[in-house]
């Protein structure tokens, strides 16, 4: 799923109009009625409807709702804001509309800026301003926002919450964004909405599909998009029966250290889970009999180090390597790292205490392999690109590291990214906050690793994996709650993640 700019969605509506044809009130018309059936589904003829509206076309949608609540029975309080006197052409024919129409109250503000008092059973529809805005929102205007915000009634957002950017929201007050309930999104998301510090201004969102032409869909370019499932599952290698263990590849898992031997545990099981035909952990000597005793699946080779990874060691038997689970970050670790990076001819997957090394001496990032894959989640990023203020600033810089060091980036948490050194990102739609648990990540790492060993590309291996990993813990939620999972829930959720994947009668295994 494509996931455009707000000009981009202009364009698009635009294309729409010319070319179905349909006129521009008669889409609007159609938003409307989409937006509507949802509203209704959710509230019932008992609630009182208080419609902000503004001057533009979101404010036409507001309107047009407004009208199609009254008809079906309900309570229709009407406030529409015409401060300038410049009314779009279809929230002018919206505002006639309702003369046939029999709503509660309106009232039309042109100076002062008011609103009723508020009651928590009435239900605000926000269509304020829309996705055209392109400055804070001041003076007046802020006020009302603040005003709806502290009333005690849900807010339902029209395409996207008043005041908010689709995209960048780094100069804007908070306090001057509508709060939504629900915001109803026109055909796809906004870049904006996948954004964690967002969360409290979007509320949930729904998209509505107002039949936008497929065509421009299609045709128009964006860097972001959303996986689906049917996608996911094309990238899946068949297997053939006459197929071994050595056509699906020898992995290494540098990974451990005293104390932490737990993370080389998880990330090899996963790793095993996924498909990879041998799998070797190098690890230091006091977790020898632990990874012999809970992974006998895998190989074991000792580090010269009693208690931490000391030494780089030979890669020539292997097809891929993860480095960083566990690992720790005493010097002699770093050191050895840091040649271990130096000698490494092929991609590397690096995660956890290997970020963190690496952010302690940059200028060893420069020898990554091309297509490696990082791993972090936003702390360990920052520690190598810099504090961010915000998610967009955040995703920008992880952007701008990708395309220097040529490698992916796994940028780890709700809408995980997969961002590409050609700057596109993939926001990953599986999984929930039960998985923000210790190990979650190194089950992520193993997964990745098993994928690259087998002879996926970065890219396919980075967005298969992270679903599947995501997929997973849906699985697991299901069977053991948000509260109660653990990363070994997880990696016993994969087989029913890949039999599900799989299986090409399973249209929706999210």
């Amino acid at each position: 799923m494509k996931i455009l700019t707000c000009a981009q969605q202009k364009e698009a509506d635009a294309y729409t109009i010319a070319n179905e044809p349909i006129s521009s009130i008669e889409l609007m018309e159609r938003a409307a009625a989409a937006m509507t059936r949802i509203i209704c589904s959710r509230w019932d003829t008992s609630h009182r409807m208080i419609v902000i509206a503004g001057a533009g076309n979101n404010g036409g949608d507001a309107l047009a709702i407004a009208r199609l609540l009254a008809d079906k029975g309900y309570s229709v309080n009407v406030i529409f804001f015409n401060v300038t006197g410049k009314i779009s052409e279809e929230c002018l024919a919206n505002v006639r509309r309702l003369d046939e129409t029999a709503i509660e109250s309106y009232t039309e503000v042109t100076k002062e800026l008011t609103i009723p008092a508020i009651k928590p059973t009435d239900v605000i529809i926000d269509g304020l301003f829309g996705s055209g805005l392109d400055r804070p929102l001041e003076k007046g205007f802020a006020k009302v926002v603040q005003m709806l915000n502290s009333s005690p009634a849900p807010i339902v957002s029209i395409d996207i919450p008043s005041g908010m950017m689709g995209e960048n929201n780094s100069t804007l007050n908070r306090p001057n964004i509508i709060h939504a309930t629900l915001t109803l999104s026109v055909q796809l998301p906004k870049l904006a909405f996948l954004f964690a510090e967002n969360a409290d201004l979007v509320g949930e969102w729904m998209l509505v599909d107002i039949g936008i032409s497929k065509d421009f869909l299609e045709r128009t370019s964006t860097p972001y998009s959303i996986a689906e499932a049917e996608e996911i599952r094309s990238i899946i290698k068949p297997r053939k029966k006459f197929d071994h263990k050595g056509m699906f590849g020898h992995g290494l898992l540098i990974a451990g250290s005293y104390g932490m031997g737990g993370a080389a545990v998880l990330s090899a099981q996963a790793c095993l889970r996924s498909g990879i035909g041998l799998l070797t952990v190098h690890t230091p000597v006091c977790n020898h009999a632990l990874l012999q005793a809970a992974v006998p699946e895998a190989m074991t080779e000792d580090d010269v180090h009693e208690h931490i990874f000391a030494s780089e060691t030979d890669l020539d038997a292997y097809q891929a390597v993860a480095v960083g689970p566990g690992l720790g970050q005493d010097d002699l670790t770093a050191e050895a790292l840091y040649a271990q990076i130096k000698n490494c001819y092929m991609p590397m997957i690096v995660d956890a205490d290997a970020l963190n090394l690496l952010a302690r001496n940059s200028s060893n990032l420069s020898n990554l392999p091309a297509d490696s894959i990082l791993t972090p989640h936003p702390k360990e990023l920052e520690r190598i690109v810099g504090r961010c203020s915000n998610s967009y600033e955040r995703l920008t810089k992880a952007k701008e590291l990708a395309s220097y060091l040529r490698c992916y980036i796994v940028l780890k948490g709700a809408w995980t990214a997969v961002i590409s050194p050609n700057g596109s990102v993939s926001f990953n739609p599986t999984g929930n906050p039960g998985m923000a648990t210790g190990g979650s990540g190194d089950v992520l790492t193993g997964i990745l690793l098993a994928l690259l060993s087998q002879g996926y590309n970065s890219s396919d291996a980075c967005r298969l994996g992270v679903y599947v990993h995501g997929l997973a813990g849906d699985i697991a939620c299901r069977r053991m709650g948000e509260i109660s999972m653990t990363a070994g829930d997880i990696i016993a959720a994969l087989p029913e993640a890949w039999k599900q994947l799989s299986d090409k009668n399973n249209v929706n295994p999210e």
